[in-house]
């Protein structure tokens, strides 16, 4: 028997996250990485260094791998329609990427299936921009369509003066995306993997809470989602994932909004394994990474149960410690049940660099999770332990 070898394109640390994962189930994974230092290489055997935007260089780390998946989903999509062309089974393929690409494309395609967007238009000018504004409400969100993420490519707009003061964003890509501000109570993550054949499961619906537009925390499942919101919640992010046949992990990135229509709206789409679903490495009964592997290789999916009845994962943000592992000794002692992943990557401010994982015990709380997970955290980061919790809930992105 032959295992199979898996391609996977971009280095960071969703692609070093998929390594072990392949270990346990005796796949070779191969990395296209940026640079020699990216966050996957220590963690692979082969990880040639090329440009994911260059054509050739895609073929050559194409030949020899059973399938082509993805770290992030910036690879062009005209290059991955050759690729296909030419016989490489790239996964997932690019009409289901486009949407995780484009946020137009995906605004316009959630409408086309009748799933709560919040209002939105294709911009060309600060006109259009204040056109909208007056129509829909001020403040508005404005978004560059492609490349942004963790809070990067959008900008709020409080009125028409400062849409105005935007017009240079048209420099930089045209049309832009313009959403209504949502009002929303707190941000869901509703994480789902789906095969080539068809097999799709869902985690549990989890909560996210973002700080400066960078997720911050991921509480699983959402404490006090009402049953239907979550019903709703996972329904859609199943049928998005059929109607636009993602494969791999997908997540749909959703604002609560109790009281208003379905309780809920569609914020944005990846279709990769995702930052809100690394809970699920120690908290769920199948990882998300493993199951990506899973899923893009055509084999059946695991299982997708949470672990406990609430699971905390916690990012950590380079901070005052450059020495991670001089960490260790306290952060480790302090809570022997956290889980950390650390990335491999140098210490800059505000760059994120790991996280730590909780599976809360029976009789724990909320609270009494979420602080254990700081604790690691803050402690990784920082050197010391936190005087209190500073996580909240914000962000539009």
């Amino acid at each position: 028997m032959t295992f199979p070898v898996i391609g996977v394109v971009g280095g960071g640390q969703l692609a070093r996250m998929m390594a072990p994962a392949a270990v346990a189930l005796g796949f070779e994974l191969r990395v296209l990485a940026e640079a020699p230092d990216v966050s996957a290489v220590s963690a692979v055997a082969q990880a040639p260094v090329g440009d994911y935007r260059d054509l050739d260089t895609l073929r050559r780390f194409a030949r020899g791998v059973d399938v082509l998946t993805f770290d992030h989903e910036h690879v062009p999509t005209e290059h991955l329609q050759t690729l296909i062309a030419e016989g490489v089974n790239v996964q997932p393929r690019p009409d289901a990427l486009i949407n995780a690409q484009d946020k137009l494309v995906m605004r316009a395609a959630i409408a086309k299936l009748g799933l709560p967007n919040p209002a939105w238009a294709a911009v060309s000018s600060v006109a259009d921009i204040v056109a909208f504004g007056d129509a829909n409400g001020w403040p508005v969100v404005l978004k560059m369509p492609r490349g942004g993420y963790d809070g990067k490519g959008v900008k709020m707009l409080d009125d028409a003066a400062e849409a105005a003061a935007a017009a240079d964003w048209f420099t930089a890509m045209s049309p832009l995306l313009v959403e209504a501000k949502v009002a929303f109570s707190r941000e869901l993550s509703a994480l789902v993997a789906r095969t080539p054949g068809g097999e799709a499961k869902a985690w549990p619906v989890a909560e996210s809470i973002q700080v400066d537009g960078v997720c911050d925390e991921v509480i699983a499942p959402a404490p006090g989602l009402p049953a239907d919101v979550e019903a709703a919640a996972e329904a859609a992010a199943l049928r998005i994932a059929e109607a636009f046949g993602v494969t791999g992990v997908m997540a749909a990135e959703l604002f609560e909004t109790p009281g208003a229509g379905a309780g809920y709206l569609v914020n944005e789409l990846a279709m990769r394994p995702h930052n809100t679903g690394h809970w699920t490495m120690d908290g769920s009964v199948t990882g998300q990474f493993e199951q990506h592997l899973r899923a893009v290789l055509d084999l059946p999916l695991g299982a997708t149960g949470a672990l406990g009845d609430i699971v905390v994962m916690k990012n950590f943000l380079g901070g005052a410690n450059a020495d991670l592992f001089s960490a260790y000794p306290a952060a480790l002692a302090a809570e022997p049940t956290v889980k950390v992943h650390s990335y491999g990557k140098s210490v800059r401010p505000g760059r994120k660099i790991g996280h730590v994982n909780v599976v809360g015990s029976a009789g724990d709380t909320v609270d009494d999770v979420r602080a254990r997970a700081t604790t690691v955290a803050s402690i990784i980061r920082d050197g010391a332990a936190p005087a209190a919790s500073t996580s909240t809930r914000e962000g539009q992105r």
